[in-house]
């Protein structure tokens, strides 16, 4: 490895050479506070020498001989073809640029002599365009705004959004600390002369390791971000250029994460447990450095992305593409639950990510049954967890590992196959739960006594969304409340809150012989609860049942079913009581019969929901 150091202050680093941004920088990312600790750095020790030569006239002369130096860090720079890229250190040499340019305006605006000076630290000319010796090459509009002191053009990016706020910001700073004409000319000599970095210029074969352990030893790249300088610091910069790889990577990468800052990471992430992982223990390694862990042995051997150009190419044009895209679809389904994606959307609510996962895993690149896929996974991964959560089964331990063998049953496997891998999956986990073989995924015996104090209040929420959603899609009488505000809002006017149809109080405990434990358990029980409103719920507290059955009129479907008059001229909900087999009927008291009438119904509506394993895609897509 052949590495140069060079000194150079700023006079030297700026009037020759343009600097190219690499594709290992991100983009300009600093905000005002770096840009604030920088400036502040400066002046402190500028500010010191100044009070101690003030009577001194502007001169290069007096600033070398009374102002110390002051080491602003190092940068590293690869040449390619006769241009200097900046491998690392963008972020301080950008914000030294607008600083300058914020100094020439000053020099302008004072009439100074040292604007010649500074324009030619800024930019240089090359035939009728202006060169900036920091080429930004997206963002030169950006730079020529500032530098004319003009309107600036259209946003191009999080680079050039920064620029025009970080430039106000050193405006701002510079404005309140060189306060005359003298003070600002002996900056400027103290800026360009004292002020002092190190260049390392490194061969290109060496730039993604030595771009790793600086990044290591500074403010940390994201993974993510050196990932890509180590693939694609192996491709020739021609072929980069060409094949528009670095433009590929950059669309893959701003597509994800449209959805969150660093998403892209999580992407990585769940790829790698997807296609690598056979067990959580083993997924674990991915959690933190996968970047690293990619170039390990095993890993490594696989992917095949080390010292191998032409699969990195394959790579970017085929897996990254592809699954990158597929992340961003099931992100964006997460959001809204599309017709016929509904589950993706149900899961999200749940926070079962694991949805991600086992997509990831069972799609091939380009894969043709991929809608039929997203579809059958989600719903499945939303009925194993129902299933476990309402018959007192589920253990998120148990559930993790689980995810794991299911991945490795369902990776890259025809979509024909996975419906009877997650029936086998929920079989075992009931059986191990239980401590004996069961046949059924779903038993009346394990749901009867499923209460709130089973499950979290969350689920309770959206198990009685997904019962309201079915009654209403089955009736075709539309949904009285958006869905996912049943699930996730809880505020105490306008959030839904889990009611009691048994209150507590003397005359319902005694229904149930005088035993309160008993009553507790009883009125705990899934069908003996609801769902309310805020106003609603504290409106009927604390009531007996013939008068908090009035509160429950046009609230919610399940809840309106207690209710006589929901029975009157309603065709459509007759048809369905008929079609479904289901045994709705309105109760003038609510007791011990009448409740396990209620838990009996809430059993058969949710078997409904998550029908048998042979009729999962009609679940999915209704």
């Amino acid at each position: 490895m052949d590495i140069s150091p060079e000194k150079q202050n700023i006079d030297e680093l700026f009037g020759t050479t343009a600097y190219y941004i690499d594709f290992y920088q991100r983009d300009y990312k600093w905000t005002e506070e770096p840009v604030r600790r920088l400036l502040d750095d400066i002046f402190y020790a500028f500010d010191v020498a100044y009070e101690a030569n003030k009577s001194l006239d502007p001169s290069p002369e007096a600033v070398a001989t009374k102002y110390p130096w002051y080491y602003l860090n190092t940068y590293v720079t690869n040449t390619i073809d006769g241009r200097v890229y900046v491998v690392d250190g963008q972020q301080r040499l950008t914000t030294l640029t607008l600083i300058l340019i914020n100094l020439r305006h000053r020099a302008e605006a004072e009439k100074s002599k040292l604007k010649g000076w500074l324009n030619s630290k800024i930019a240089g000319q090359a035939g009728y365009q202006t060169q900036f010796w920091m080429n930004h090459e997206r963002h030169v509009a950006t730079l020529q705004a500032l530098f004319d002191g003009k309107d600036i053009p259209a946003d191009t990016g999080v680079t050039a959004d920064n620029m025009v706020d970080n430039y106000s910001a050193i405006s701002a700073f510079l404005g309140s600390r060189l306060t005359d004409l003298h003070k600002m000319e002996i900056f400027v000599f103290y800026f360009l002369k004292r002020l002092v970095l190190i260049n390392l210029s490194v061969e290109q074969t060496d730039v993604p390791m030595v771009f790793e352990v600086i990044n290591d030893r500074g403010v940390r790249l994201r993974p993510y971000e050196i990932l890509k300088g180590k693939l694609l610091g192996q491709i020739d910069k021609f072929e980069l250029d060409s094949g528009k790889f670095n433009e590929k990577w950059e669309s893959c990468v701003e597509r994800v994460n449209h959805h969150g800052t660093d998403e892209i990471d999580e992407f990585f992430v769940y790829y790698l447990k997807a296609k690598f992982a056979d067990s959580r223990k083993i997924g674990q390694r991915f959690d933190n450095d996968y970047h690293r862990e990619m170039f390990k042995s095993d890993i490594k051997k696989a992917l095949k992305l080390e010292h191998n150009p032409t699969r990195v190419k394959a790579f970017i044009n085929g897996e990254f593409s592809y699954y990158s895209r597929l992340y961003d679809r099931m992100l964006s389904l997460a959001d809204d639950g599309n017709p016929g994606y509904e589950a993706v959307y149900y899961n999200s609510l749940n926070e079962m990510d694991s949805q991600y996962l086992l997509i990831l895993s069972s799609c091939i690149v380009d894969d043709p049954e991929e809608d039929l896929k997203v579809q059958l996974i989600s719903y499945h991964v939303d009925r194993l967890f129902s299933l476990l959560r309402l018959q007192r089964s589920y253990d998120s331990n148990e559930f993790s590992e689980a995810v794991f063998e299911i991945s490795i049953g369902i990776r890259e496997k025809p979509a024909a196959d996975i419906a009877a891998i997650f029936e086998d999956k929920l079989i075992e986990l009931l059986s191990r739960r239980r401590g004996t073989e069961v046949a059924n995924g779903f038993d009346y015996g394990q749901f009867r006594h499923t209460s709130i104090t089973d499950i979290p209040a969350r689920f309770t929420r959206y198990l009685f969304a997904r019962v309201d959603r079915f009654i209403a899609v089955e009736t075709n009488s539309g949904e009285k409340h958006p869905f996912g505000d049943l699930v996730t809002k809880t505020g105490a006017v306008n959030g839904f809150h889990i009611e009691h149809i048994l209150s507590h109080n003397k005359e319902n405990i005694n229904i149930y012989e005088g035993d309160d434990e008993r009553f507790e358990a009883e009125r705990n029980r899934l069908g003996a609860v609801l769902l309310l409103k805020g106003r609603d719920n504290i409106s009927s507290n604390n009531e007996i049942y013939k008068h908090k059955i009035k509160s429950y009129a046009k609230t919610l479907h399940w809840n309106e079913s207690l209710r006589e008059d929901s029975y009157k001229s309603k065709k459509d909900f007759e048809a369905f009581i008929s079609n479904r087999k289901l045994k709705f009927e309105p109760y003038a008291t609510f007791g011990p019969v009448e409740l396990e009438s209620r838990q009996s119904l809430l059993f058969e509506v949710a078997s409904h929901i998550w029908d048998s394993p042979g009729e999962a895609l009609s679940g999915a897509t209704g």
